[in-house]
């Protein structure tokens, strides 16, 4: 029986080493003592970042590799753009023989008919706790840029004139500060 472990951490100062154990306990436990690893520093956000992702998926897709499993942290690890990327790319597994475990979701390793309703609530949360992030980033961003202490597409010096040019009033997109 063949298994893999996909991991993904946001950061590079981040790393997957805080997941690695976990899964191998858990593969060990459900029968499969050896994993085939696939972990990257990579943001689930961006298409196309995810290069070790893309190499499970096009190994699976060539034959090359055949997995029966899938173990992943957490299913937000495989993406949080929302309900139709996670439906494509469990089902993408499905269509060759590899099922995804998710460590945090125990609810993945039966199947039955609440599995896509929970996969989908899943996916959502992951989106909206993603899409919170970045609000919050967007306005940490945006109060720096106006405190003098950010900067926003161009160098300080061109801000700072910006600023001195329009004392009280700073523009950044649509906001004024």
């Amino acid at each position: 029986m063949k298994a893999a472990a996909y991991m993904r951490v946001s950061t590079e100062t981040q790393t997957v080493d805080n997941q690695l154990p976990d899964i191998q306990r858990q593969a060990l436990v459900l029968g499969y003592p050896h994993l085939a690893i696939y972990a990257e520093n990579e943001s689930a956000w961006r298409v196309g970042h995810q290069h070790e992702l893309a190499r499970l998926l096009s190994e699976l897709k060539s034959g090359q590799h055949h997995y029966e499993v899938l173990f992943v942290w957490s299913l937000d690890r495989l993406t949080r753009q929302g309900i139709p990327a996670i439906f494509e790319l469990i089902n993408t597994l499905s269509k060759y023989g590899c099922r995804v475990i998710s460590l945090r979701e125990s609810w993945t390793e039966v199947t039955g008919p609440a599995y896509d309703l929970f996969l989908a609530l899943t996916a959502w949360i992951a989106k909206f706790e993603s899409d919170r992030q970045s609000e919050r980033v967007r306005a940490g961003l945006a109060r720096a840029v106006a405190a003098g202490k950010g900067k926003r597409g161009k160098d300080k010096k061109v801000r700072k004139r910006r600023v001195q040019k329009h004392p009280g009033k700073f523009s950044l997109g649509a906001t004024a500060f």
